[in-house]
């Protein structure tokens, strides 16, 4: 079996703020490209991260998993993430998972960078 295909590329909004455009599948067998996207958006330096789902073809509960292990690590370094780009079913996800209490969720890039700034 082929492992599952996603990116994550990077974008720097400000001095404080980062976009992860996430396209693919979102599954456990994604850790290291996570990982890798936290350290391009800045790491510990980064205040805010912005995980935009529009290109998310596929997320199982590994892939949710994957995104708790991020926020906990956000959460040590006393960050906030937001999320958006997610349809009706994975916002139902993060509302049955309680993700939504942790991880800000916005209907558009738009409206979760103008929220990171605030």
């Amino acid at each position: 079996m082929d492992a599952p295909v996603v990116t994550m590329d990077v974008r720097k909004v400000g001095d404080r703020t980062a976009v992860v455009d996430i396209r693919g599948e979102v599954t456990s067998a994604c850790e290291a490209v996570l990982m890798s996207a936290y350290d391009a958006a800045g790491g510990s330096a980064a205040r805010r991260l912005v995980l935009n789902f529009a290109g998310l073809g596929y997320m199982n509960s590994g892939g949710i998993g994957m995104i708790v292990t991020l926020l906990v690590r956000a959460n040590r370094q006393h960050q906030k993430l937001a999320a958006c780009g997610l349809d009706e079913h994975y916002r139902q996800i993060f509302e049955l998972t309680r993700l939504d209490e942790a991880i800000t969720i916005y209907d558009d890039e738009s409206a979760a960078i103008a929220g990171a700034s605030g």
